[in-house]
């Protein structure tokens, strides 16, 4: 048995099919300056207003793969949560997420097999309601007993 687990985790024994968690999590500038930082994409689109200005989203927009990795923080925190593995992710941008945003990312349980330890979530990132972000994530989950 895994006694080290942390709480929260939900091994694949405990998943169930309709099981989702979610979080919200405000978009500022300084969030978008950091992912620039750290992912080295520095595109005038995300951190210079002028040259957004010009552009089809007529202003700064956030990184796409920021406003993704919001729904990795779910997976990797919660739902299934720590040691969890990613096998694949697909994601469709509906629209942009802009400074000053508050991002809902949501993941849903919609396959399991408990065989191989793999869940299939449905995800989505949403702005006021309005949702920004699709996809599909294939995931390893943790396991209470040992292979």
């Amino acid at each position: 048995m895994l006694d080290n687990l942390p709480r929260g985790t939900i091994c694949i024994e405990d998943v169930e099919m309709g099981m989702s968690r979610h979080l919200r999590k405000e978009v500022t500038d300084r969030v978008i300056e950091l992912f620039a930082e750290v992912s080295t994409d520095r595109n005038p689109v995300h951190l210079d207003d002028a040259y957004a200005q010009d552009t089809i989203f007529e202003g700064r927009i956030a990184h796409g793969m920021l406003t993704a990795g919001l729904i990795s923080a779910v997976i990797g925190e919660q739902l299934p949560g720590h040691g969890t593995v990613y096998m694949g992710q697909s994601l469709k941008f509906l629209a942009p997420v802009r400074p000053g945003d508050v991002v809902e990312a949501k993941v849903t349980v919609v396959d399991i097999e408990h065989a191989k330890r793999r869940v299939k979530l449905d995800c989505e990132c949403r702005v006021d309601g309005k949702k920004v972000l699709v996809g599909e994530a294939m995931v390893l989950a943790p396991s209470r007993k040992f292979d």
